[in-house]
C-alpha cells in the first residue's frame, strides 16, 4: 500500500491543536512515525489562542499535593453536570475521560512537560455533588526559543509568561494588594525570562509550545503547514490515508495505523452555523482556520454526528470593523456591573459559566442587542482585557459599540432602552447589591462566581450598585470559543457510523468530535482537557492497546517490527 502514496507514516493527524498534538505525542510515545497536517500557515490551533488550562479531575498533581479527589467523585460530578444528553456523553465516554487523565499527565511529564495546578480555580458548579476546587492544570511558562525556527510559525496572541491565576488577580490589580503584587510578579517573571535569554510564554501559547517541542523537536514527529486535507483515502472499508494540498500542490499520504481528525470545529463557517445552529452572525474567538473541513471529511465516509447545534458559548464584546470579538469572563463577575437586554432588563446571572450565559442569550434571542453596563467604580478599579488598545477603544466609540454617559437617564436614551424597565432593573439590582443577595439570578452565591469577584466589596464580592457616573456600556454579542459538535466516536476515539459500527482506521478528538461534555462546561479547561485525553486515547488504540491488545500483538499483526 505504501507504494501508492507519495509519503507514508504510521499515523496521520489532521490539525495542530491540543487534540492533534496529544495524538501525535501518543504516537511518538508508542514508537510510531507521525505526521501532523495543519491547513493554515500557523500551528497551534485554538489551543495556542486559549487560556491553556485542562480540566483534569483526580489528576496525579492533586494526588501528590494530598488534595482529596477520586474517580467516584469525578464521575458523580459529571453525572450531575453533563448527564447523558447525547451518545457522546454516555457513562462509558465519561469513564474513558476520567480514566485517561493520569495517562495524559504522566505521559506528557515523561516528555518534558512541567505542570502546575490552578489550586484556587473552582469547578464551574462546585456546590454540586462531586464538585471540587483545584482540578485545573496548566503548563509552567514555556521558553519559545526551544522551538527554534518553529517559533516563527506558532499562532500566538499573548507572548508573555502569564498563568491562569494571574488573570483573576490582575483584573483587580488597581483595587487590591494581592492584585498589585501579582502584577509586579508577572512583570518580574517577564523580565527574568528576558534577562536569562528566554522567550517565556504562558497559557495556551505555552501549552502548544510544550506539545510542539515534545512531538516535533524532541520526538521526531513531522509538522506540515499550509497542508489542507481534501479527502480520506479508503481501501475496502478502512481509512488508509489522505489526499491533501500542500502549498497548492497535490500530495497523497498513507497512514499505516490510522488517521486522527483533530482539525477543530466549524466556528468560522457561517453557512454551517446557520444550518446547524440557526445563528446569522458568528463572533467566534476560535482559530480562523476552523471552517468545518474535518467534519466534512468524517461525513464523506459515513460518520455519525452529534451536538452540531452546540458550541462553547459565551458573551463577547462586539468587534470593531475588521477586528475580533473579545470573549469576556472575569469582568462579568466584578461588582458595579450588569448585563441587560434591549429593553434594559437583566436576564441571567452575569457571573455564571460562560456556556450558561451563552445559552441564556440564545434563549433570549430577539431581545438584543445586549449591553454590559459599568459604574464608574468598575472602570476605575478593574482591568478590562477588552479595553487595553486605545485604537480599538476609539473605533468602538465611533461605531457605537461603547457608549458613555454622565447619568443613567442619558445612557438610557443613547442606548434606546425602555426607560421604566431599565430604571426598575437598576433600582432592584442596587437593592440586591446592598443586601448582598441577588434574589433574581443568585449572582455571587457560587464559589465560581466569587473566584473572579472583588473580596474587598462586601457583603457580596460580585455585587456593587450601579449609581456613580460616568457610566459606560459595551455592546455584547453571542460569542464562543469554538463549536463542540462533530463526529461521534467510541470511548477510544474511533469514529462510528450511525449504526454504531466502527469506521476502521479513523479517529477523532477535539472540537471536530462530539464532546463528552455535552451541553455544559463542568470546569476550567473542559475543552482542552478532553481534547488531549481522547487524542492520547486514539494513539493508544491505534498502537494496539485498545480492546485488550498489547502493542506487541498489534505489531505482530501488521508485520511491523
Amino acid at each position: 500500500m505504501s507504494t501508492e502514496f507519495d509519503h507514508t507514516y504510521d499515523v496521520v493527524v489532521v490539525g495542530s491543536g491540543a487534540a492533534g498534538f496529544a495524538a501525535a505525542l501518543g504516537a511518538v510515545d508508542e514508537g510510531l512515525s507521525v505526521l501532523i497536517l495543519e491547513s493554515t500557515d500557523q500551528w497551534g490551533g485554538s489551543t495556542s489562542m486559549s487560556g491553556g488550562g485542562l480540566w483534569m479531575p483526580n489528576n496525579p498533581l492533586m494526588q501528590r499535593d494530598g488534595v482529596g479527589d477520586s474517580r467516584e467523585d469525578a464521575l458523580t460530578y459529571l453525572e450531575q453536570t453533563v448527564g447523558q444528553v447525547s451518545r457522546s456523553t454516555s457513562p462509558a465516554h465519561r469513564e474513558a475521560f476520567v480514566d485517561g487523565v493520569a495517562d495524559l499527565v504522566l505521559t506528557t511529564e515523561k516528555h518534558g512537560f512541567r505542570w502546575a495546578r490552578a489550586t484556587d480555580y473552582p469547578d464551574y458548579y462546585p456546590e454540586l455533588p462531586g464538585g471540587k476546587i483545584g482540578r485545573g492544570i496548566e503548563v509552567e511558562p514555556f521558553d519559545g526559543k526551544l522551538l527554534g525556527e518553529l517559533a516563527k510559525s506558532q499562532r500566538v496572541l499573548m507572548p508573555v509568561p502569564i498563568k491562569t491565576d494571574d488573570v483573576w488577580l490582575l483584573g483587580r490589580a488597581w483595587s487590591t494588594a494581592a492584585g498589585f503584587v501579582r502584577g509586579a510578579q508577572l512583570a518580574f517573571r517577564t523580565l527574568g525570562g528576558l534577562v536569562t535569554g528566554k522567550r517565556l510564554q504562558g497559557i495556551g501559547a505555552g501549552l502548544a509550545g510544550a506539545y510542539c517541542k515534545a512531538v516535533v523537536v524532541d520526538g521526531g514527529g513531522h509538522l506540515w503547514l499550509n497542508a489542507s486535507v481534501e479527502e480520506l483515502v479508503v481501501s475496502g472499508e478502512r481509512v488508509v490515508g489522505v489526499r491533501a494540498k500542500r502549498d497548492g500542490r497535490d500530495v497523497s499520504i498513507g497512514a499505516g495505523r490510522g488517521v486522527v481528525l483533530a482539525g477543530g470545529g466549524f466556528d468560522h463557517n457561517l453557512d454551517l452555523r446557520r444550518r446547524y445552529q440557526g445563528i446569522e452572525a458568528e463572533y467566534s474567538s476560535g482559530n480562523p482556520g476552523n471552517i468545518g473541513t474535518a467534519l466534512a471529511l468524517a461525513e464523506q465516509v459515513g460518520a455519525a454526528t452529534e451536538l452540531l447545534d452546540e458550541a462553547w458559548w459565551g458573551g463577547s464584546i462586539a468587534p470593531v470593523e475588521g477586528g475580533d470579538p473579545s470573549f469576556i469572563v472575569g469582568e462579568r463577575s466584578l461588582p458595579y456591573s450588569i448585563i441587560v437586554d434591549a429593553l434594559g432588563a437583566r436576564f441571567a446571572n452575569e457571573a455564571e459559566s460562560y456556556v450558561d450565559l451563552g445559552h441564556h442569550m440564545l434563549a433570549h434571542d430577539g431581545d438584543g442587542p445586549y449591553w454590559f453596563i459599568l459604574d464608574a467604580r468598575h472602570t476605575r478599579r478593574y482591568l478590562r482585557t477588552f479595553a487595553l488598545d486605545p485604537r480599538v477603544n476609539k473605533a468602538a466609540k465611533e461605531q457605537g459599540i461603547v457608549v458613555k454617559a454622565d447619568t443613567l437617564e442619558e445612557l438610557t436614551a443613547k442606548l434606546g432602552l425602555d426607560a421604566a424597565t431599565f430604571r426598575s432593573t437598576v433600582q432592584r439590582f442596587n437593592g440586591f447589591a446592598r443586601s448582598g443577595k441577588d434574589q433574581d439570578f443568585h449572582r455571587g452565591d457560587s464559589a465560581y462566581d466569587r473566584y473572579y469577584g472583588d473580596p474587598t466589596v462586601r457583603p457580596n464580592p460580585c455585587l456593587g450598585p450601579i449609581e456613580k457616573g460616568p457610566f459606560t456600556a459595551y455592546q455584547v454579542v453571542l460569542g464562543d470559543l469554538g463549536t463542540k459538535g462533530g463526529a461521534l466516536t467510541d470511548p477510544d476515539a474511533r469514529v462510528l457510523r450511525e449504526d454504531g459500527s466502527v469506521i476502521a482506521g479513523l479517529y477523532a478528538a477535539g472540537n471536530n468530535a462530539a464532546s463528552v461534555m455535552g451541553r455544559t462546561y463542568p470546569g476550567p479547561g473542559s475543552t482542552i482537557g478532553p481534547a488531549s485525553v481522547f487524542g492520547l486515547r486514539a494513539a493508544r488504540h491505534l498502537a494496539g492497546r485498545g480492546q485488550g491488545q498489547s502493542t506487541g500483538e498489534a505489531l505482530a499483526t501488521t508485520g511491523r517490527h
